[in-house]
């Protein structure tokens, strides 16, 4: 399983995605959706967790595309 994803604000404007524990963005975007679906292929392709965040850093959503600790049921 790889690192989990991050949508966050870039602190100098738009948006980036960040690997879990990373220092430097792996993308930066002007909007957030661009972000999300940058995020989104890479959480696929290394089946991890992907988090977006608000503009005021509090998490809004999540993905799971690993092992769901938790799946759905039904």
């Amino acid at each position: 399983m790889g690192k989990n994803q991050h949508v966050t604000p870039h602190p100098e404007g738009g948006w980036q995605v960040k690997g879990a524990g990373n220092q430097r963005a792996t993308v930066r975007t002007e909007t957030q959706r661009q972000a999300i679906s940058i995020a989104k292929q890479i959480a696929k392709s290394q089946q991890s967790e992907l988090f977006i965040h608000r503009q005021d850093g509090r998490i809004r959503g999540r993905n799971s595309y690993g092992n769901d600790p938790f799946p759905p049921k039904g």
